[in-house]
């Protein structure tokens, strides 16, 4: 009863920390601000949370949860080009996540970023299940001659450029129809 208690409260610390960090960044997010916005203290948040990285990381690891349906990180086995358009309209449909994540992302390219490892192997890891999901579909070469291992990190970077245009501007940005409109260009003439 205590253990599942423990879990849910580190469940409400992480949502609320995906909603400091989506409102300031993760530089001006403060665990106190995250503990306040759950009725804790600070001291009360270092019991569930230490240190603010490991907060941080709960919390990629908690998007990561929420894209793969609860599991870790999806088997290369379990996605196919039309779940991913299918993602892409599951987080239209959650533009705090995205926005988080997307400030993340963005700050973590800075030296000493403490989600800089994070992002630096997820990114190995997506662009290694992109392939393999470019492979299933298309087998060894694309319709324009290109390999799925060249055409993986310009799949990931489609995915994760349309959610900054579409966060900057989603009255302009319809980021579903425009990743369809990429797997059109992906698949070639003959899909069109």
């Amino acid at each position: 009863m205590a253990r599942a208690r423990s879990e849910e409260r580190r469940g409400d610390i992480v949502r609320a920390a995906v909603e400091v960090i989506a409102e300031r960044g993760y530089r001006g997010a403060s665990l106190g601000a995250v503990a306040e916005r759950v009725g804790l203290t600070q001291q009360g948040l270092l019991h569930y949370f230490p240190t603010k990285e490991a907060l941080l990381v709960a919390v990629l690891e908690e998007r990561d949860r929420w894209d793969t349906g609860g599991g870790s990180r999806a088997s290369a086995g379990t996605w196919r080009l039309d779940l991913l358009a299918s993602l892409v309209e599951y987080n239209a449909m959650r533009p705090g996540i995205v926005q988080t994540f997307s400030a993340l992302l963005g700050e973590s390219v800075t030296d000493g970023h403490p989600a800089r490892e994070f992002f630096t192997e997820r990114y190995a890891q997506v662009r290694s299940e992109m392939a393999a999901v470019l492979r299933a579909e298309f087998g060894e070469r694309l319709p324009s001659g290109l390999t799925p291992e060249q055409v993986a990190p310009l799949l990931t970077a489609v995915m994760d450029g349309l959610q900054y245009q579409w966060l900057l501007a989603p009255e302009s940005v319809d980021m579903p129809a425009a990743f369809r409109s990429f797997l059109t260009l992906l698949r070639g003439p003959e899909a069109a």
